[in-house]
């Protein structure tokens, strides 16, 4: 079986690679997508419906063509992986979760013990917490391959 891995949440380090890397470095059967990952490409989404003179409402149109995508996404894949960063709140990889909880999508987050107490929800529904984008490897390996 070929499986479906949505990666979500933090843009902003290479944890992305890292997770395809190490899974095409096992052969593993596994296709990845994702959220956009420019961030100017992705806060410019809604622009060619129109400029907005207010941030609201282009972070509003903007944030509805992305969804398109995400919740393609999000509904097509097997699993899910979530990550949160240490610099900035991921209020978009917390709703990925709770798109996929509501779904009944299993996934796995990936952030620091630090981040234990605000992700405890979160976590709480998540089929697994990882801390390095290594275990998360190793997680899929497992589930794939068995």
């Amino acid at each position: 079986m070929d499986w479906t891995v949505y990666l979500s949440g933090e843009i902003h380090t290479d944890w992305r690679d890292q997770i395809m890397q190490g899974a095409a470095a096992l052969e593993l059967p596994i296709t990845f997508t994702s959220a956009v990952t420019d961030h100017a490409a992705s806060d410019a989404a809604g622009d060619v419906l129109g400029a907005e003179d207010q941030a609201f409402w282009r972070d509003h149109k903007s944030a509805k063509v992305n969804a398109i995508r995400t919740k393609n996404r999000l509904e097509q894949c097997d699993i899910a992986i979530i990550r949160f960063g240490d610099q900035y709140k991921q209020w978009n990889a917390a709703f990925d979760a709770g798109y996929c909880a509501a779904l009944g999508t299993p996934y796995i987050t990936l952030h620091d013990a630090k981040l234990i107490h605000p992700l405890k929800e979160v976590d709480g529904a998540a089929m697994a917490w990882a801390q390095t984008p290594e275990q998360v490897v190793t997680l899929l390996r497992y589930v794939v391959s068995q």
